[in-house]
């Protein structure tokens, strides 16, 4: 029987053992790729959120300086 560990998380181990059914192997490999997949979007969702928010906090910086300048016109 072979270990191995997958790329992305290394407290995943996927046990092989090349004289079993080839099917569970395959199975192996679409359980990790999809272990992968989410693992990246939700990376994916965490890089999305802080851009969000950097957005936000610029949009109200500049609509605070808008408000400080007309409050001084008046």
């Amino acid at each position: 029987m072979t270990t191995y560990r997958t790329t992305s998380d290394d407290s995943t181990i996927i046990e092989l053992n090349p004289r079993g059914n080839p099917m569970l192997l395959e199975e192996n490999l679409a359980r990790s790729r999809m272990h992968d997949a989410e693992v990246f979007a939700q990376q994916q969702r965490v890089a999305h959120r802080l851009v969000v928010a950097r957005r936000w906090r610029r949009l109200a910086g500049w609509a605070e300086r808008r408000a400080r300048l007309k409050a001084r016109a008046l």
